[in-house]
């Protein structure tokens, strides 16, 4: 990969990729951090990557960053596991409901559904950044959604 290539790479991906990190981080100056990591990472291995496989090679980064960090910072005890939602039908609003669900979700689900309803990429794009194959894609994008539907209920009860 060149320098041109390089450019090209900042210049389309790195909305996509901000807001891939930011859906998955829940925090801004996390999802910057993993993005500018990323790229870094990008730069300093330009000699071995391949132009037309830098896409898949940013998200990969980002995703692996971010359960590197985690791995680090969260240990969940019994009781937070096993606490029902917490939101309440009456006062909370669709999009931080949404935002609950998602984060009930182990991380290659939620990566997995991120990339595929809110960044609209193919189960095959999503299988190479995952490296996953378009079948186990699939699956954890079903269970993602059957476990979304069951957390958050009737959508009547919510709105």
């Amino acid at each position: 990969m060149n320098k041109k290539n390089y450019h090209n790479a900042v210049f389309e991906y790195s909305d996509k990729l901000y807001r891939f990190a930011i859906k998955l981080s829940k925090s801004e100056s996390l999802a910057e951090d993993l993005v500018q990591d990323a790229f870094e990472k990008v730069w300093i291995k330009k000699e071995d990557i391949q132009a037309e496989k830098i896409k898949s090679y940013l998200f990969r980064t980002v995703y692996n960053r971010f359960l590197d960090n985690q791995k680090k910072d969260r240990v969940i005890s019994i009781d937070e596991y096993h606490n029902p939602p917490s939101f309440h039908p009456e006062t909370s609003d669709l999009k931080e409901v949404l935002e609950q669900a998602l984060s009930t979700l182990p991380s290659v689900q939620r990566s997995a559904i991120l990339l595929r309803d809110y960044e609209g990429y193919s189960y095959d794009e999503i299988g190479e950044i995952l490296k996953l194959n378009a079948s186990q894609v699939k699956v954890y994008i079903y269970r993602a959604r059957k476990q979304l539907q069951k957390y958050i209920g009737k959508l009547e009860a919510v709105i």
